[in-house]
């Protein structure tokens, strides 16, 4: 619960309200959906994110309000003072399967062999609900599916139009290369001219595929490495420059399959450049060098690390005996860790006796 004043913090103002019978406070200008949340109550959603600007697209997040004969999209819809709201009241789980069942009317219900089962908010909805299918006939989309670029496949037949990856690229990412184009049941969200993603002005950072909430944007390099439930993710940190970004390492049977981005991060959020996102395939480059090597007789060969960091710490003592402490210098990397380059700065004046140390970052 938020303090309605704090000593040398702004005043907020609160708004009361009740949401299923218990009493809220929010700040004014809250949404309903962001009052729940704030007591706990969970909303069902699909076009809302909370990095994103709000657009009450996909209807899934709508509440009854005592006196309110519509029932109003909570994600759009702002609090106040004495509001009655009931997030599960017959009326709303009625129009929640509704959306529900027109949604899937014309989504492939290929959830057996869907990339996405586990992690698709729609299937999720759908279990929670109880749709098994949908009452509405009528025309279906074939669109065809786009896997032009070697990090993101795009199946519109999947896409709900929650407009999450449009506003994804144009708020977060700042390339604007998805819109909505055409009307009716022919509105696609899709690159400018409909071209393919290859063709088009895609930076591809992946952060469409992070906001998708069903399976029609997937990460290329994970397609039928494991399901969702099968993955596991372990926190890192990308080592690809200094700004620091978090990110969750996909792995399954001890192999790392694919980067997902953690909400959490610090950071960066989701946000990831495409090197973040889709650069992890050189763990395992077969030209990667997986043991120190020495040369000898002029060919390098295998060495143990126990026998390399004897010969580097030998040849550091000879040439600082040989010709002094500044003729040592150490270049360090914004790739490595802080503590890492301490330990570079330490090792270069308290072991080589010299202030030789700069830094990538530092120009």
């Amino acid at each position: 619960m938020l303090p309605k004043k704090m000593e040398g913090v702004m005043m907020v103002d609160l708004v009361k309200l009740i949401i299923n019978g218990k009493e809220v406070e929010a700040p004014a200008g809250s949404t309903i959906l962001q009052a729940a949340e704030l007591a706990g109550i969970e909303i069902p959603r699909l076009c809302y994110d909370k990095d994103l600007s709000p657009l009450g697209a996909c209807r899934l997040c709508v509440v009854e309000v005592k006196g309110n004969r519509l029932l109003p999209a909570s994600c759009v819809t702002p609090v106040f003072q004495g509001m009655e709201v009931e997030t599960e009241s017959p009326a709303v789980v009625e129009a929640r399967k509704t959306i529900l069942e027109l949604l899937i009317a014309n989504h492939p219900l290929d959830c057996l062999t869907c990339e996405k089962a586990g992690a698709c908010k729609l299937q999720d909805y759908c279990y929670r609900y109880g749709i098994k299918g949908s009452p509405f006939v009528g025309q279906k989309h074939a669109y065809a599916i786009d896997d032009s670029n070697p990090f993101i496949v795009r199946d519109l037949n999947k896409c709900i139009l929650c407009g999450a990856c449009v506003r994804a690229c144009e708020e977060l990412t700042g390339a604007d290369n998805l819109s909505y184009l055409k009307r009716g049941f022919h509105r696609k969200a899709t690159t400018a001219g409909d071209v393919d993603y290859i063709d088009s002005d895609c930076v591809f950072c992946g952060q469409c595929v992070a906001v998708c909430p069903t399976g029609a944007l997937t990460e290329k390099t994970m397609v039928g490495q494991g399901r969702r439930w099968d993955i596991e993710r372990v926190r890192t940190t990308c080592p690809f420059c200094g700004t620091g970004c978090n990110f969750d390492l996909a792995v399954k049977d001890g192999k790392v399959i694919g980067v997902l981005s953690n909400p959490d991060a610090p950071v960066n959020q989701r946000s990831l450049c495409v090197k973040g996102r889709f650069g992890w395939d050189f763990i395992y480059n077969e030209n990667r060098l997986t043991t120190p090597l020495i040369k000898k007789n002029g060919e390098f060969e295998p060495a143990s690390w126990d026998e390399a960091f004897s010969l580097i710490a030998t040849r550091f003592k000879e040439i600082k005996e040989k010709y002094g402490p500044d003729s040592f210098a150490a270049l360090s990397s914004a790739r490595c860790t802080n503590e890492e380059n301490f330990l570079v700065s330490k090792f270069s004046r308290a072991v080589m006796g010299t202030n030789n140390v700069d830094h990538c970052a530092r120009t």
